[in-house]
């Protein structure tokens, strides 16, 4: 698949996420920019995270804005080539992937670690 045809199918998935969120849930998601990229750059990789990463947040959690001087802008990252790669080129491993993905890294906005996203079964 191209990338257009990735980065479609996975707003498409993270739209349907949004909408399937708790009501008190959903402003706070759709608060929070998507962004899709084909792959993680250089810099992500040398600040030592994995070129295999599927998804990214980066910014201040939610309730944390006020903390800071220059507060960074929230946003979620989808790598879709790798997304496509883990799902191993089937559409519907695809998407629930982008689904958990997304959550996960939403997780990371709402201010949950590891540990609690894992309990929710965001891992």
């Amino acid at each position: 698949m191209t990338f257009a045809q990735l980065t479609t199918l996975a707003a498409d998935t993270v739209t349907a996420n949004q909408r399937s969120l708790p009501p008190q849930l959903r402003p706070l998601a759709l608060a929070v920019p998507g962004h899709y990229e084909a792959l993680p750059d250089t810099d992500i990789i040398a600040d030592g995270l994995p070129d295999d990463i599927l998804g990214l947040f980066t910014g201040d959690p939610h309730g944390t804005e006020l903390a800071h001087d220059q507060p960074s802008p929230p946003q979620i990252i989808l790598y879709v080539e790798n997304l496509w790669d883990y799902a191993e080129g089937d559409r519907a491993v695809y998407r629930d992937e982008v689904r958990l993905t997304y959550l996960h890294e939403l997780g990371h906005y709402f201010g949950w670690d590891e540990d609690e996203l894992t309990a929710r079964g965001l891992d």
